[in-house]
């Protein structure tokens, strides 16, 4: 079992001693410290996870010994005890880089759910800057493929909103544009969870037809349609107890969300073809590229299931809006696709993809470091061809493909591609947008997207 440490930080005795017994445990060490000076020297002597810190301290005041903590150990989460929760000193405490606070007298749940919150968020925090030091450490290997990157402030907030809503049992609704890792997030959620040991199952609503959805979601009895040889478990019914991740949810026809409003209303629903009535208790995260109260007021999504499935909010930023983290990108995906062979990436080429606008966000900059490592003959990270090639629609470069040798079947495969790329990113991901916009059926471009392992 994993064992956590917490210092608190108080000039009365009687209240240390008290979130002492009030909070240890196996899992959980508590440190205690009268003033700031000593509190500064437990944080650089003990491996120290949160900090509830008192803001009225003798000597070295509250504000004065956070912002000594947080230059120190920047990631490290740090509560405030005050009477005053609405003071200004509270507020320049928050600027100041504080966690959260917790207001004199407190309740011991409160306190208890606070500490448990900063725990998550320093857990993500921690993992951010283990793959910090990998990137800069050229030598090393990332530690798996679908890690959370992201030092900007933007970034940092969604990960303290993560810490903080990841233990509840509420629905997400998770928006943003095609490619900025709404699913990464998800996974956070879940792996960050109270749910975490149980069953996680994830659905494309976007990829399957209204029928098939529903039988997959909501399973079928048998002989419910023609096919249907044997009973079948859908996705909640196998979800029980753990989450359940529905993709692309403003897909889904406006019959199947009337069903699922019924599990999120009433926790219960029927099979395909049965009338028995079935409990069920999942956690449900919900993806969109698509702005829901736009859906709403379109009359393509219901108003109800939205208030439902929008109890917790979270909107990821586009990478144009988050270039500082550009920089750690680049390395980790050159780590993912090198195989192993150290490439140099120069300066020039930084600057560059830290400029490009990413209409396709992080997806985006990923294929890019992918089809410049394939033409790379010399170790260097080199960008321009490859923007070049992603932007050059004139008919030199295809006749200059004709003359490489390349069949003519092969140069309309690789145009169709990025005819749907460049129509998926103007449509924001959306595909039953993209399909019609290219007047193809969506089935139809499904299979193309999968065909060309277009993400």
């Amino acid at each position: 079992m994993k064992t956590s440490t917490l210092l608190v930080v108080d000039d009365e005795i009687a209240m240390r001693h008290n979130v002492r017994d009030l909070l240890a445990s196996p899992s959980l060490r508590v440190l205690e410290a009268e003033d700031g000076s000593r509190a500064l020297t437990l944080v650089e002597r003990e491996k120290v996870d949160v900090v509830l810190l008192d803001i009225n301290l003798p000597g070295i005041d509250g504000i004065e010994t956070l912002a000594k903590i947080k230059e120190r150990t920047p990631d490290l989460p740090v509560i405030l005890f005050t009477a005053f929760g609405t003071s200004e000193r509270v507020i320049e405490a928050m600027k100041k880089g504080a966690y959260d606070y917790i207001e004199k007298p407190f309740e011991a749940d409160d306190l208890q759910l606070a500490i448990s919150r900063a725990l998550d968020y320093g857990s993500l925090l921690h993992e951010v800057s283990s793959l910090r030091s990998r990137v800069d450490d050229q030598a090393a290997a990332p530690r798996h493929v679908d890690t959370i990157i992201g030092r900007a402030p933007c970034m940092q907030e969604v990960l303290k909103k993560i810490g903080m809503i990841a233990a509840s049992q509420a629905p997400v609704l998770i928006e943003g544009g095609s490619g900025t890792g709404k699913e990464l997030i998800a996974d956070a959620i879940q792996r960050h969870s109270t749910r975490v040991n149980k069953v996680y199952v994830k659905v494309n609503c976007g990829a399957l037809s209204e029928s098939l959805l529903q039988s997959e979601i909501f399973g079928h009895e048998r002989g419910a349609f023609t096919g249907a040889v044997n009973q079948h478990l859908g996705y909640f019914e196998t979800a029980d107890g753990g989450t359940i991740l529905l993709d692309e949810i403003t897909s889904m026809s406006q019959r199947l969300q009337v069903q699922l409003l019924r599990v999120l209303q009433q926790g219960t629903f029927c099979r395909v073809g049965g009338t028995r009535s079935r409990e069920v208790d999942v956690r449900l995260i919900s993806l969109s590229n698509c702005v829901l109260e736009d859906e709403v007021a379109a009359d393509r999504f219901r108003s109800d299931l939205y208030y439902r499935i929008n109890v917790i909010r979270i909107k990821l930023p586009p990478l144009r809006d988050r270039r500082e983290d550009i920089p750690l990108l680049v390395p980790y995906f050159v780590k993912k696709y090198a195989s192993g062979t150290e490439v140099v990436i120069p300066d020039e080429t930084m600057r560059k993809l830290v400029n490009h606008d990413w209409p396709g966000n992080v997806r985006q900059l990923e294929n890019i470091v992918r089809r410049s490592l394939a033409y790379s003959t010399d170790n260097i990270l080199h960008v321009d061809g490859v923007f070049a090639e992603a932007s050059d629609d004139s008919w030199e470069h295809y006749r200059e493909e004709l003359t490489k040798g390349r069949s003519l079947k092969d140069i309309l495969a690789d145009l169709e591609k990025r005819i749907i790329e460049e129509t998926l990113t103007a449509h924001g991901g959306n595909r039953s947008r993209t399909a019609k916009a290219l007047s193809i059926h969506r089935r139809y471009l499904y299979n193309k997207m999968k065909q060309y392992s277009i993400q």
